[in-house]
């Protein structure tokens, strides 16, 4: 379904970034591309940074258990037969981990057997997507099954930023916005401020992709990125994996930021590839030029973006932080090797699973 979906979205977006680059007297960047090409009405809609708001046609809708619940009670409400657009509930968080995989599942299924029963049945009703407890994390499913570049998606959970691994707007919202979006409303969002940070360099020693967010949360804080997208730019963006640069889109959230996202690279093309989406991977590819800022947005980052921030991949070391991400230090190997603990602390999210993230398999116990 994705691909169709990508199909039509590449086939209207040409006309339309013309229309916007006549319209604004400039280049696009990524983040504009998305928005302007997922526009309820281009014609009719505003486009002023941190005033407007905007009306927009996400492509499509995930839902965790816990916030499901009341997206889809909400949704009822509105008498459709079907949902508007592709919708899928993911069982997740409601598992409590514990006792280990098998009776942490066993549990979660007996206490929630009510709630996982109206999900279900309500999936089946109104043509949602259902992954039943155990099945995966959402943004893990999102990401290997339906995110794709140049999408627009939203999610009842915070990290749905995660989806801009690979190349799309993937965004946070409450379970009123998901309603309305499955009821076949746009959904509205204040015209988001853009951060561009122009990755150099490459990681290297300890350094995982997530102390490069680590370093920007460090930076601009908590605060630093809300109304705002962060869209990553640069020669060292090519050297992060698909699922590093979701890691990096994934929290995100710490900033306060409406999400974050990378440009379409070949990182993505053997992502897709790998998750069997090659006929995606190809479209993709065919159509690279719509899945990037403009050239001139490199040349001149400054007209762009409301913020620039330059980060040397190759200068970051393992960052430790606190669990509120208020604070990031750097921890040397040197520190490391003669210290009496050997394990680095580590900030872990919903993507930390990967061995690369929490360092494990560097570290000799």
């Amino acid at each position: 379904m994705s691909l169709e979906i990508a199909k039509n979205l590449y086939t209207k977006m040409p006309d339309v970034f013309a229309k916007a680059r006549k319209k604004f007297g400039r280049g696009l960047t990524l983040s504009e591309k998305v928005l302007v090409s997922h526009a309820d009405d281009f014609d009719t809609q505003t486009w002023e940074r941190g005033k407007a708001m905007l009306a927009l046609r996400p492509d499509r809708v995930a839902m965790q258990d816990a916030t499901a619940q009341m997206a889809i009670l909400q949704f009822m409400q509105a008498n459709k037969k079907k949902a508007a657009v592709p919708s899928t509930i993911h069982c997740d968080h409601l598992i409590r981990a514990e006792m280990g995989s098998e009776k942490d599942l066993l549990r979660a299924m007996d206490e929630n057997k009510e709630v996982y029963n109206f999900l279900a049945s309500a999936a089946r009703k109104y043509g949602i997507g259902f992954w039943k407890p155990g099945a995966g994390i959402i943004h893990q499913v999102v990401l290997e099954n339906y995110a794709f570049p140049g999408s627009l998606i939203i999610g009842t959970d915070s990290h749905t930023p995660n989806g801009g691994g690979l190349g799309g707007l993937a965004i946070g919202v409450g379970g009123a916005d998901a309603g309305e979006v499955m009821a076949g409303l746009p959904w509205e969002v204040l015209h988001p401020k853009l951060i561009g940070v122009r990755l150099t360099g490459k990681l290297n020693g300890w350094a995982s992709p997530k102390d490069v967010i680590l370093h920007l949360c460090g930076l601009l804080t908590v605060k630093g990125g809300t109304n705002k997208i962060v869209e990553y730019f640069g020669p060292g963006a090519e050297t992060i994996s698909a699922t590093g640069k979701g890691t990096i889109c994934n929290m995100g959230a710490e900033l306060g930021a409406t999400t974050s996202v990378f440009p379409f690279d070949q990182k993505m093309v053997a992502y897709l590839n790998i998750t069997d989406r090659a006929d995606l991977a190809n479209l993709a590819i065919a159509n690279k030029s719509l899945l990037v800022a403009d050239s001139e947005v490199f040349q001149s980052p400054e007209k762009y973006y409301d913020q620039i921030v330059e980060v040397d991949l190759s200068t970051l070391i393992v960052g430790r932080s606190s669990v509120k991400v208020t604070v990031a230090s750097p921890v040397s190997e040197a520190s490391l090797a003669s210290s009496s603990w050997a394990l680095p602390v580590t900030v872990l999210s919903c993507v930390s699973p990967a061995l690369p993230d929490t360092l494990a398999e560097k570290v000799q116990l």
